[in-house]
């Protein structure tokens, strides 16, 4: 077969393949992801006015308290088997905030816990999220040094 014959079949074989496929709906995507995302993020927000307003919480600990609240509220979802639906249907909405990265930690964790604690649960916890987790921190230490050594030289 020649390359111009095999580009011809590629083509056609592609063609083919693609024939099956349904069309992909990507404004009907993009709004429930923006939904979802966006309701997330309301949420969030209302824990952040609950807590200013009932405990007097303001800064680092409003922050730190509403981040552990999202946290907890995506992995019990996860538990619950709700996150999973949340997620097939508004796909992108509903990895990009916090509880996204609960639900990337908890998953596999359920998942593989039946392996024992050790070669399941502990080994394959991180395997989502155990990338992000390495690069986050180099390059908040790449950043830091950064920092430090535009700060030596006089620049900040």
């Amino acid at each position: 077969m020649t390359g111009r014959h095999r580009e011809n079949y590629n083509r056609n074989y592609l063609r083919y393949v693609n024939s099956f496929d349904p069309p992909t709906k990507h404004t009907k995507n993009c709004y429930r992801a923006f939904m979802v995302g966006g309701f997330i993020c309301c949420i969030g927000q209302f824990f952040r006015y609950l807590l200013e307003s009932l405990l007097g919480l303001s800064g680092d600990e409003l922050a730190g308290t509403v981040s552990v609240l999202l946290i907890f509220l995506g992995t019990l979802l996860t538990g619950l088997g709700v996150y999973d639906r949340i997620g097939r249907n508004a796909g992108a909405g509903s990895i990009v905030p916090i509880t996204g990265f609960a639900n990337s930690v908890a998953s596999p964790a359920m998942e593989f816990k039946a392996e024992g604690l050790v070669y399941g649960l502990a080994a394959k916890m991180f395997t989502v999220a155990g990338p992000i987790i390495v690069y986050g921190v180099l390059a908040g230490a790449l950043t830091g040094v950064i920092y430090y050594v535009l700060g030596l030289c006089g620049v900040v």
